[in-house]
């Protein structure tokens, strides 16, 4: 039988086939199973932003600070406001939102300072970083999860440039570690390689910047 001189049968091998192409098109993979959501800025993946590596890190850094991208996983090295370091992160289990509470797993922002330097992590190195810093003092008692006096020790020892408070319901304990940065798989903190760990760990003394931005 024939519909305007095709056959049915060639109609319908050519729909089969054409069926059959579509749904064996290989599917792209992403290059990262950490890869953040598709409301995120994706990773930059060229090699050639990490070139800045190559050259030998000078010691001591001047003036040294820490900036790290959410968004883009990354951590950068400042020395003089020069970058001199580029290096791959991994963030907390939910990496998307700013750090509020005890538990949320959540990488905090905002500015902090590293206030001590631990050789023996159980995440091979780290940098304790000052969460929470004033702005989340100010949150927590604004919305009644802190105390006037965990407040007031808060601030006092962000004056003071040593470790505040870590036990209250803002949270705590959040560092820049190793044990690798291929996921999100941390409870809040910022997560390297140990390789490039290591190498972060000589270079930045306690009190040094860091700044967490979205």
């Amino acid at each position: 039988m024939q519909i305007g001189g095709v056959s049915i049968l060639a109609f319908v091998l050519s729909a089969s086939l054409a069926l059959t192409c579509s749904c064996t098109k290989p599917i792209a993979l992403t290059p990262e199973r950490s890869a953040p959501p598709s409301d995120i800025t994706t990773m930059t993946t060229n090699s050639d932003e990490f070139s800045v590596n190559d050259a030998p890190l000078r010691l001591p850094l001047v003036n040294p600070k820490i900036v790290v991208l959410k968004s883009r996983r990354r951590l950068m090295l400042y020395s003089n406001n020069a970058l001199v370091r580029l290096y791959r992160i991994g963030l907390g289990a939910d990496p998307v939102s700013d750090k509020t509470i005890e538990g949320d797993r959540r990488t905090p922002e905002g500015e902090f300072y590293v206030f001590t330097k631990n050789e023996q992590s159980s995440y091979y190195l780290s940098l304790g970083l000052s969460y929470p810093n004033v702005e989340d003092a100010e949150r927590g008692l604004r919305e009644s999860l802190i105390t006037q006096t965990e407040y007031d020790q808060i601030l006092d020892t962000i004056r003071r440039k040593v470790e505040p408070p870590q036990k209250t319901a803002l949270g705590g304990d959040i560092y820049i570690h190793g044990n690798g940065s291929q996921t999100d798989w941390t409870w809040g903190c910022v997560a390297l390689d140990n390789e490039n760990m290591l190498e972060l760990f000589n270079a930045v003394p306690v009190k040094t910047t860091v700044v967490i931005e979205h």
